[in-house]
């Protein structure tokens, strides 16, 4: 070949290649399936998450000191990314519809907020970050996609959120979030919820610790579903429910209105009159079943002597708790008495409970063991209770207590299931 012809040779071949590329359809990364922490597990339960490789030039630092903060933008991000800044309060707007963008949180504020407008999804990391907000909420993202969430390792990061304002939570995610990362993460929820989540909330099994501390309403609240894969989950001092799961009737979402636990701990300190500690609700058009599936990990419920009428555990559909390869850990203490309430000139008693199913409860693997000590409380309420394995003990060793409270029919295929009947 002669030399001279081929740098045109070259040059051919490269706008041929872009012309190519440019032609070519941008297309979202195949999602990854969830790995759950307990690898015996069946379920066939997957979360869309996907992996998120996000260049540095394409991340926003922000950092708070002391009453003040400060913003980082890459200059090739300063088409697409705006900010305000009022003292502590940080305001940021991402005009991307393309492209992901991190954003880094950290620093210390005990007058401070964060809150994110965007249209695209985005990943967030917690890095060190310590927001008190004097006037609303700490963290507000703004955003109805999906939203990542790294809490990073080795790092303590805490919200709080001010006792007045119009937010909805200390902690507000308007798209469905999902939470990886080997760092720590502590809300206190003055004015409403602690965390909330308008879609589904997800923890990885790589998740650190979560804890929220403190709730004027509802700990944590999320629409759709809730999935938790391993971490640590610690709930207190909340007046409203502990973990709530509102079914969406508008939603086309396939595990919408669902609890489900594969792997980690979830440790619960109940003591608030008539709440519920994990609860699913039905929608409002009766559109969905809601369905709790605990399937791996440990669920631990304190049910004080002051939260009387509560439910620990309660579903307005059905409760599954293991499998046959699977083997959860739930255990429940109920020591609180009756919630009474006056309905239409009548005085009812609310027994504080264990477990609650509308529908059925099964019994599928694992240890299952409740412990009903206050006047009047009871172990487990349900409509149908099924046992196939694992074992399910009930004890009532309060005045007037009740074990198993059934309105339909126990029918044991398996497992052991020991305690006292009323139908």
């Amino acid at each position: 070949m002669n030399r001279k012809h081929l740098p045109f040779i070259v040059l051919a071949i490269m706008m041929i290649s872009i012309a190519a590329g440019c032609g070519k359809e941008e297309t979202e990364p195949t999602p990854d399936p969830v790995t759950p922490q307990d690898t015996t597990k069946q379920d066939t339960t997957t979360v869309d998450t996907d992996t998120v490789v996000i260049p540095v030039d394409s991340t926003v630092y922000i950092k708070w000191s002391g009453t003040t903060a400060t913003v980082e933008v890459n200059e090739k991000l300063t088409a697409d990314i705006t900010y305000t800044v009022n003292g502590g309060d940080v305001v940021v707007t991402n005009n991307n519809t393309a492209n992901e963008f991190l954003f880094v949180l950290s620093g210390a504020s005990t007058n401070g907020s964060f809150t994110y407008n965007g249209t695209f999804k985005a990943s967030f990391q917690f890095n060190g970050l310590e927001l008190t907000s004097a006037a609303g909420g700490a963290v507000d993202i703004q955003c109805g996609k999906r939203i990542k969430l790294e809490l990073a390792d080795g790092t303590t990061n805490s919200l709080t959120d001010a006792a007045e304002g119009e937010q909805k939570a200390a902690f507000n995610c308007q798209g469905h979030m999902e939470v990886s990362g080997g760092g720590s993460l502590s809300v206190a929820g003055n004015y409403r919820h602690g965390l909330r989540t308008k879609e589904y909330l997800y923890l990885s099994s790589t998740v650190g610790s979560i804890a929220v501390t403190s709730a004027a309403a509802d700990a944590i609240h999320c629409g759709e579903f809730f999935q938790m894969d391993g971490g640590a989950l610690t709930i207190s001092g909340m007046s409203g429910d502990g973990l709530q799961v509102e079914t969406d009737a508008g939603s086309e979402e396939a595990l919408n209105g669902q609890f489900i636990m594969n792997g980690g701990t979830l440790n619960m300190t109940m003591t608030a009159q008539d709440t519920k500690g994990i609860r699913l609700d039905i929608d409002t058009l009766n559109k969905f079943t809601p369905e709790m599936k605990i399937l791996g990990g440990t669920i631990t419920v304190n049910l004080t002597s002051s939260a009387l009428g509560a439910k620990a555990i309660a579903s307005d559909g059905n409760i599954t708790i293991g499998s046959d390869t699977t083997s959860p850990t739930v255990d429940v203490t109920v020591a609180a008495g009756v919630f009474k309430e006056e309905v239409d000139g009548t005085e009812e008693e609310n027994r504080a409970t264990g477990i609650k199913a509308d529908n059925t409860l099964l019994i599928a693997g694992g240890t299952t063991t409740v412990t009903a000590t206050g006047k009047k409380s009871r172990g487990v309420r349900a409509a149908t209770l099924r046992a196939t394995g694992g074992t399910l003990t009930v004890k009532n060793t309060g005045s007037k207590s009740q074990g198993i409270k059934l309105d339909n029919t126990f029918t044991s295929e398996g497992g052991t299931v020991t305690g006292t009947f009323k139908y």
